[in-house]
């Protein structure tokens, strides 16, 4: 990256302490700063399915548990059957499948940052997807962190 284009720091969940709770840790990750973004275009980030993001943000906050994917997708499928099997009641937001609503979810990605579906979410903290959250299952960490305070 050339100079002056902007890092900014990003905190992720990190598998973490002895109680099987993740840690929040600060990375670099680079973003184009808001100043070298054009009003036009903080508006067009801003309005991009906001009714999408908003609908994710509402089920996130009023949701111990939330699952979001889309259809066709046997990960997302897994990640739904995993939380059943464990007795842990879920809100699943979806939109679309492999040939409908591609803008939609991604409008959801760019707003968590994360890459692929499904995205879960425990106490408002995004812990990954399938594979974190099978492992999390599996080491406790879901069940330490369903006991803890939500993040708001």
């Amino acid at each position: 990256m050339g100079g002056g284009s902007g890092v900014a720091a990003l905190t992720v969940v990190a598998p973490g302490g002895e109680d099987g709770m993740n840690r929040d840790m600060t990375i670099d990750r680079p973003l184009l700063p808001p100043h070298r973004r054009a009003d036009s275009v903080k508006q067009q980030q801003s309005e991009f399915h906001r009714d999408f993001v908003d609908e994710v943000c509402a089920a996130v906050d009023g949701n111990d548990i939330v699952v979001v994917g889309m259809g066709q997708n046997p990960v997302v499928k897994d990640a739904r059957k995993a939380l059943d099997a464990a007795g842990l009641a879920h809100a699943y937001v979806g939109h679309g499948n492999y040939f409908t609503g591609y803008r939609r979810r991604l409008a959801v990605k760019m707003w968590s940052g994360y890459p692929t579906f499904p995205q879960v979410f425990v106490k408002g903290v995004l812990i990954g997807g399938c594979r974190e959250l099978v492992a999390g299952l599996k080491d406790g960490s879901v069940k330490a962190r369903l006991e803890a305070p939500r993040v708001s």
